[in-house]
């Protein structure tokens, strides 16, 4: 049976791509990171290894030893995790001391150069689970009003000078006012500081940084999101379509239309 690898972080995006590998007849081996990935993901893999944070080297091990030559990123690791908790080993050492800054996007690429360099291929995982990725339209709930449409086409832009500083995905706008925007904090914190700042009735834009490798760190957003919206207030969730990871879509917009939020792709 040809095998996949599997780099495991947080969510479901590691559970969707097992089940779409499996069901295409891989055997997929699977290197979960302490802390982040969710160890019931072992009853769906041929393998689970177990790495911390930043052990480049200790991922390669488990992926080679098991003859995997090609394999995905799938699932988050937290910020703050990444700064407090990583325990680098020689290979992410020697990555790290050829950057010239430890951004997202830059860091991600540079290790996936040093897997190939070693023989293991880095590939989107959406190539195996496209279903997941948003489409363009109306996809749920109500139909936005026209403020909310210009909220929307706001955090579009300020989205894209935040991609484009590498620092974050989310912006929240609410009135032609931008209430927050993501950093080290991730999406749900940032979605609970605007509820705290502006009150109900925002509307939460997520999409891709501009230039992003397409293989790794995609904008996502499931009934988790729909929920932290629900605390904080916030009434609309636009999403990129063709490059954000809706996770569980179905019950996203059945959630959605219970609770009255609209869901957008554009």
């Amino acid at each position: 049976m040809k095998a996949i690898g599997l780099i495991a972080g947080n969510g479901r995006l590691p559970f969707l791509f097992a089940e779409a590998a499996k069901a295409q007849g891989l055997a997929v081996h699977a290197v979960a990171f302490e802390g982040e990935a969710d160890d019931s993901l072992g009853r769906l893999v041929t393998s689970l290894s177990w790495v911390k944070v930043g052990q480049a080297d200790g991922i390669l091990r488990a992926l080679t030893n098991h003859g995997v030559t090609k394999a995905v990123m799938a699932g988050g690791i937290g910020r703050i995790r990444s700064l407090t908790q990583a325990r680098p080993d020689l290979g992410m050492l020697k990555i790290a001391a050829g950057l010239r800054s430890l951004r997202d996007d830059e860091l991600l690429r540079a290790v996936a150069r040093y897997f190939e360099s070693k023989g293991v291929q880095i590939v989107a995982p959406t190539d195996y689970v496209k279903s997941v990725l948003a489409s363009a339209g109306h996809l749920a709930g109500p139909e936005l009003t026209p403020q909310q449409r210009r909220d929307l086409d706001l955090g579009r832009e300020v989205a894209a000078a935040l991609g484009r500083a590498d620092v974050g995905q989310t912006v929240v706008v609410k009135e032609g006012v931008v209430l927050a925007v993501e950093a080290v904090e991730g999406t749900d914190e940032c979605i609970r500081r605007a509820g705290k700042f502006g009150g109900p009735g925002g509307v939460v834009v997520k999409r891709c940084k501009p230039n992003q490798d397409l293989r790794f760190d995609l904008p996502a957003a499931g009934p988790v999101t729909l929920e932290v919206m629900r605390e904080a207030g916030a009434k609309v969730l636009a999403v990129e379509a063709g490059k954000t990871v809706l996770l569980d879509a179905h019950l996203l917009f059945t959630d959605a239309a219970k609770l009255g939020f609209s869901v957008e792709g554009f």
